[in-house]
């Protein structure tokens, strides 16, 4: 498999200076800041990207477990909320909170609440985390 690559690049003060993130694959490249990591200005920053990576592969692990079970989705939509606090002297990603939908032909509610728990406990991206707490809310679509 592939070695996937990103990069980093800072400048000045923590409050003041600024930065750019983007992926090896040139897919995105985009600025970030102390404003907007630790309050609410523009840019990006790391835990919006760890987001995005948890809903992407969380996504494709419940697609692959609701293949193997003989129901392959329509549809699976995933948001992640990841929450950044002040935590003792410092700041921490204190937890991540999935919300899937999906449209899959064939189940009911509680078969899709299972397979996404399955998902869940199988997502690389989920397991990098392990020390991250992860709640999980998920809803069949008719």
């Amino acid at each position: 498999m592939p070695t996937r690559t990103a990069q980093a690049k800072w400048e000045g003060s923590i409050e003041e200076g600024g930065g750019t993130m983007s992926f090896g694959s040139g897919a995105f490249e985009g600025p970030y800041s102390f404003a907007s990591r630790m309050e609410e200005g523009a840019g990006t920053n790391p835990e919006e990207l760890i987001g995005a990576a948890h809903a992407g592969c969380f996504s494709m692990m419940l697609s692959v477990v609701l293949g193997q079970g003989g129901h392959p989705p329509d549809s699976v939509e995933t948001s992640a909320e990841v929450h950044f606090e002040k935590e003792g002297g410092g700041w921490a990603i204190t937890g991540i909170d999935l919300s899937t939908r999906g449209r899959v032909p064939g189940i009911d509610q509680s078969a899709f609440e299972e397979a996404a728990q399955a998902a869940k406990d199988t997502c690389p991206v989920t397991n990098a985390l392990g020390g991250t707490e992860i709640s999980l809310e998920a809803t069949l679509e008719a």
